[in-house]
């Protein structure tokens, strides 16, 4: 955790951090230790507009920055022996380049009590893993991605976790996960907390007020039947809030050269726990047809029982139909998806990529009015990655969503959503 924002403070910390480490092992096993080593430093430059289309005088009607984040990351190769050890670390910075009390709250730099953004804010984390065989337990800053918990990773800098995490690929097809987490680092904070359960739209979720926990426990696995077909299982337990089951299965039908359709299907039930009145069950499935340089997809989601889909604040719910900006995750809620993919390398511009999709929901429980709730968005992503010359792995992608409803999200939002992102990326690696 950091608290002090302070540009060369981050950078030099995590220099310090792993030089460290790197003394504390012995002098036999460097080799492996540091030549197995891997670092980079990823740039992000990002724009974000949201336009509150039908806000009132007294909500604010735009959300509008522009900032630019560095993210170093470092990770070590294992000493040799039975059980070899290692150390990852990650150091995050982002500046604020243009930002107003009037605008703020995009999530790309952190808001203060007057509305305002600080001019930079930073983060550091260091991990400690042990391998052994296909085994490794890491102990520290983690950034899982399992069914039941996927990080945001959606603007400026990435979410992180504290906690501890095993993973086991010792049998042949079987991964296995499994760990606790303890607190969370918001995508725009510098700062670690308890974590609670999201209650943003029509999710009628409650508990009782101020409640937070310091544990989240997971465990699951995934098996790869052959090397178009897999399922799994996976189970989180966010203490005091929810207790979450997940199936998911996921078949790739080569049909002939140059076409394929991959079948995504999801199923999760979510009961309470402690004081909260989670009870859902989701049902989500994908299904992409692949035409040589084309995609076409058509997705469903269905929630029933007394809330909505239940997932830890701050992360992204692993649904099909969780787009830019909605979840489609409500009470009672069915949504159906329309999708299409282009890639450009079929017309001789390999890196530019193209995509379009629609997102209607509804049978929304809107529970203060017999009145049925209904919600749609539409998204498009136009992404070019240089592949040669200076520029190569430079990357410039631009989002634009709109979205419409009959209900606010939220008692500060508006129903109608106009947003544009603009994004500047580029991985340089270091060694």
């Amino acid at each position: 955790m950091i608290r002090k924002n302070h540009a060369g403070f981050a950078a030099s910390a995590l220099a310090q951090a792993v030089l460290g480490a790197s003394i504390v092992v012995p002098t036999v096993a460097h080799a492996d230790f540091i030549s197995d080593s891997k670092a980079s430093v990823e740039l992000r430059n990002f724009y974000f507009n949201r336009d509150f289309r039908s806000s009132t005088p007294a909500q604010q009607s735009k959300a509008d920055e522009w900032a630019q984040g560095f993210i170093l990351r470092y990770e070590s190769g294992y000493t040799d022996g039975t059980i070899g050890v290692g150390v990852d670390a990650i150091g995050m910075l982002g500046l604020k380049l243009d930002s107003s009390p009037a605008r703020s709250g995009t999530g790309l730099l952190p808001k203060t009590a007057d509305g305002s953004a600080p001019d930079d804010y930073s983060k550091l984390g260091m991990t400690a893993k042990l391998r052994y065989e296909k085994n490794t337990l890491k102990v520290g800053t983690l950034v899982p991605k399992l069914p039941v918990i996927v990080p945001n990773d959606s603007r400026l800098l990435p979410q992180v976790f504290l906690g501890s995490a095993v993973n086991s690929t010792q049998i042949a097809g079987l991964t296995l996960d499994g760990g606790r987490l303890n607190q969370t680092n918001l995508r725009d904070s510098s700062d670690y907390q308890e974590m609670t359960v999201t209650t943003g739209g029509k999710k009628n979720i409650s508990f009782a007020k101020g409640t937070t926990t310091n544990e989240f426990d997971f465990a699951g696995g995934t098996y790869q039947w052959n090397k178009n077909f897999s399922t799994g299982y996976h189970y989180g337990e966010l203490k005091d809030f929810y207790k979450q089951h997940y199936l998911t299965a996921v078949y790739n039908l080569p049909i002939t050269d140059g076409q394929s359709l991959k079948s995504d299907i999801r199923f999760a039930k979510s009961t309470d726990d402690g004081t909260s009145n989670v009870d859902n069950k989701a049902i989500n499935a994908m299904f992409t047809y692949n035409l040589g340089y084309n995609a076409f997809g058509l997705g469903y989601q269905k929630m029933s029982g007394d809330t909505g889909f239940a997932y830890i604040n701050g992360t992204d719910p692993y649904l099909v139909n969780y787009v830019q900006v909605l979840d489609f995750a409500n009470k009672d809620e069915k949504s159906w998806q329309a999708r299409y993919d282009y890639n450009f390398a079929g017309l001789g511009i390999p890196g530019l990529t193209f995509m379009t999709r629609y997102v209607k929901g509804t049978g929304i429980d809107r529970l203060n009015t017999s009145d049925e709730g209904r919600e749609w968005e539409r998204d498009t992503d136009i992404a070019y990655v240089f592949q040669e010359g200076a520029l190569k792995g430079f990357g410039i992608k631009w989002r634009n969503a709109t979205t419409r409803s009959n209900y606010a999200q939220n008692s500060t939002s508006s129903n109608s959503v106009d947003e544009n992102r603009l994004i500047l990326s580029y991985t340089m690696p270091l060694w």
